[in-house]
């Protein structure tokens, strides 16, 4: 088992940056690739972007390519997510999920965090 708590989220207004973080505790962490989800009210829950369990891949939607980052200190047992030029349609709550899959990007994930909420203001 895998237990993952996103952290970072808040009120940010449009053009600004947050950082969200995921901290994993439990099965060894570092074997796992992880993504980020969102799910804005009356929306579908999206895919955000995805790493790799070494960091040395990276996947990304389409809406965030160029504004956001992820990255990991695997030492820390901790996933990032950097958004840059924020907008209001980023406002949702945000997901991290891990998988011990091997394909990249996963198309499944098996332990998903609690959320956290990101709004941005116009």
């Amino acid at each position: 088992q895998v237990q993952l708590v996103e952290s970072g989220g808040g009120l940010v207004q449009a053009g600004g940056s947050l950082r969200l973080s995921c901290a994993a505790s439990g099965r060894t962490f570092n074997t796992a690739a992880t993504g980020w989800f969102r799910q804005a009210p009356g929306k579908e829950r999206e895919f955000v972007a995805a790493i790799r369990w070494s960091g040395s891949r990276t996947y990304y939607a389409d809406s965030v390519k160029g504004r956001f980052t992820i990255s990991r200190d695997n030492a820390k047992n901790t996933v990032y997510l950097q958004m840059n030029s924020l907008k209001p349609e980023d406002t949702a709550v945000y997901y991290c999920a891990a998988t011990y899959g091997t394909t990249f990007p996963p198309s499944l994930y098996d332990y998903w965090g609690q959320g956290t909420q990101v709004t941005v203001s116009s």
